[in-house]
């Protein structure tokens, strides 16, 4: 797979793209001599989604024809989810799906707030 620099991607745009897809599927870009990301002709990316689904779907059936799987009402499946996770798991499981560190709202996005919340306190008063 051959290797598309940044800087040549940064000087000669998607012409610096064009040309290395013309003779392979995919090509590698790098960042400070680090490969970062991998372009591709969208034709070969949805091929390649294609072999995902069929590798997802011959796994699916050999589970089924091994007896892996359980067949079950929606409400016994969330019971049963909800004992494997048990009051701990829980916790744990909300706890992973927020994020730990919200990223900082701009000084324009705060002081737009402030004028907002400025703005309905004079309403509520002047309705009072």
């Amino acid at each position: 797979m051959s290797q598309l620099t940044a800087n040549d991607l940064k000087t000669r745009g998607v012409a610096a793209i064009e040309s290395l897809l013309a003779t392979q599927p995919e090509a590698m870009i790098s960042v400070r001599g680090k490969e970062r990301f991998v372009v591709m002709d969208v034709a070969h990316y949805h091929y390649l989604r294609e072999c995902e689904l069929d590798a997802a779907l011959a796994q699916s059936r050999a589970d089924v024809s091994a007896g892996r799987f359980v067949v079950e009402s929606a409400q016994a499946h969330m019971d049963r989810m909800e004992a494997m996770l048990g009051a701990a798991g829980e916790m744990a499981f909300v706890k992973a799906a927020v994020p730990k560190k919200r990223p900082a709202a701009s000084k324009a996005i705060k002081a737009s707030a402030a004028k907002e919340t400025s703005a309905k306190e004079l309403r509520r008063k002047s309705a009072a």
